[in-house]
């Protein structure tokens, strides 16, 4: 101990020897201060991290400079998730004593992996999402959030209490209960997880909670004539006064016996041939049956070979058809239909709706892929002449019908808008909402992904991978 205003080693007096300054009142301070260090040692100890904070915070309000108590306030933020805190504990230890402090060793621990520290942020990134997603009463999707930073901090005891909180509210009392237990593991004096706790087992054994309100004789002569345990979710009463037969009688053997030979006489002569005949009926039931299946199976194979070689001679009869009608190259009559669209663009450029018509068309007709590449040349050039005028106009049809939730209209305009710009995030991800809001999740999840694909790192591709995540839960 140091004095304050000349730094000199202080003695038993109550004055500094060297500048002669009163440190009486400065000796009890610094005296309180390491007894509230002391104090939240031992409760670090046991594991009750939240009075150890408690005892260190007082111990920093009578000596700031108080290292030790600084040091192991950090540890215990650490130990409850709060890693932030705990930096920032160990940085102010550092600055106060640069050197020999153990601080130096906890700072290079967190900020020399940094997969631990990338580790940190998306706990706090994805801990203030479940936060946000609770302010906008999405609970679904809070939970799947928590359920991510527990997955990266599982030590985080203010995730584990919010998840609690968010299953209480849904009346999941089993898994709040779970939950709050793993906070009194880590934390055992926490006075929010004990409030949480009373409530849960208030709704989870409501018939203890009304003992422990009865009066003490009462739940004494309870106790006394009844067993009780818990098995899953129910209470089993057992009495403890029933007393068992000290021995058999005679009797008892005798009647034993004469009924065992009644109920083999009955099963010889009466069950026993009932069962036999019971048996011989359903075997020759069986058989009838069998016969009837291979009856209509064998008509039904005649059937389906007689339809097989009908449509294979009509299959034959479409494909010459279907030759002379198309040529060679099967894209005669797909030709014209472009030559008419080329023509029409060149004749009124304006005239874009024509235009997206006959490309339309073209499309159903046949595969633009298996094409040639002057065709799908043409088609390209002439489909990014018109594409973002009637893009534009199909998606606002789009989003009029889904705002209407016409989820069905809105469908087929977005996906019309998605083929004329497919790289429009708008239109992929509203038509994946389009989707979800048809109840289709197979086709919402095809423009999910595409989203978080196309565009990793935004907001859409966020949003789009709650959504996705929801969906596989519900799979």
């Amino acid at each position: 101990m140091v004095c304050y205003n000349c730094g000199c080693a202080l003695s038993e007096h109550d004055f500094c020897t060297n500048c002669g300054v009163d440190v009486s009142v400065y000796k009890k301070v610094l005296k309180l201060s390491n007894n509230f260090y002391n104090e939240g040692l031992e409760k670090a100890g046991v594991r009750d991290l939240s009075g150890a904070v408690q005892s260190l915070r007082q111990s920093l309000k009578f000596n700031k400079n108080n290292v030790e108590a600084r040091n192991l306030l950090g540890l215990v933020y650490f130990e409850m998730g709060e890693v932030v805190a705990a930096l920032s504990e160990w940085v102010i230890s550092k600055n106060l004593r640069p050197k020999k402090n153990i601080a130096d060793d906890y700072i290079d621990v967190v900020q020399s992996n940094p997969t631990r520290l990338d580790t940190i942020n998306k706990t706090i990134k994805k801990y203030n999402q479940a936060l946000l997603y609770c302010h906008q009463d999405s609970k679904d999707l809070a939970i799947i959030q928590l359920k991510k930073v527990l997955s990266l901090n599982p030590k985080y005891i203010r995730a584990h209490q919010l998840l609690a909180l968010l299953y209480i509210d849904a009346e999941d009392w089993i898994r709040a209960e779970r939950e709050l237990l793993r906070c009194e593991q880590i934390d055992t004096g926490n006075t929010t997880t004990k409030r949480y706790l009373k409530e849960v087992a208030l709704m989870l054994h409501p018939e203890e909670a009304q003992e422990e309100r009865a009066p003490k004789k009462r739940r004494k002569q309870s106790s006394e004539e009844v067993f009780r345990y818990q098995s899953g979710n129910e209470t089993i009463i057992q009495p403890l006064d029933i007393k068992e037969p000290k021995g058999v009688s005679f009797s008892a053997v005798l009647y034993l016996l004469i009924g065992l030979g009644i109920g083999v006489a009955m099963t010889v002569f009466l069950i026993l041939p009932a069962r036999i005949q019971a048996v011989r009926d359903s075997v020759s039931e069986q058989l009838k049956t069998v016969g009837e299946q291979l009856a209509a199976e064998s008509a039904t194979t005649n059937d389906l070979q007689q339809k097989l070689e009908t449509l294979q001679r009509e299959n034959n009869d479409l494909y010459t058809e279907l030759e002379n009608y198309v040529g060679t190259d099967g894209t005669i009559q797909t030709m014209d239909s472009m030559l008419v669209a080329v023509g029409g663009y060149l004749q009124n450029p304006d005239n874009v709706e024509e235009t997206a018509a006959y490309l339309e068309r073209i499309s159903t007709e046949v595969n633009i892929e298996e094409t040639s590449e002057a065709f799908q040349a043409i088609y390209n050039s002439l489909l990014a002449a018109v594409g973002p005028s009637v893009m534009k106009a199909y998606y606002d049809d789009g989003m009029a019908a889904y705002r209407q939730e016409v989820y069905g209209d809105a469908i087929r305009n977005l996906e019309k808008a998605y083929m004329y710009d497919s790289e429009n995030v708008d239109v992929i991800y509203n038509l994946a909402n389009a989707y979800y809001k048809n109840e289709d999740y197979e086709g919402a999840a095809v423009y999910y992904q595409l989203v978080m694909d196309k565009f990793p790192g935004t907001e859409r591709a966020n949003r789009s991978a709650d959504y996705m995540e929801e969906i596989e839960s519900m799979q």
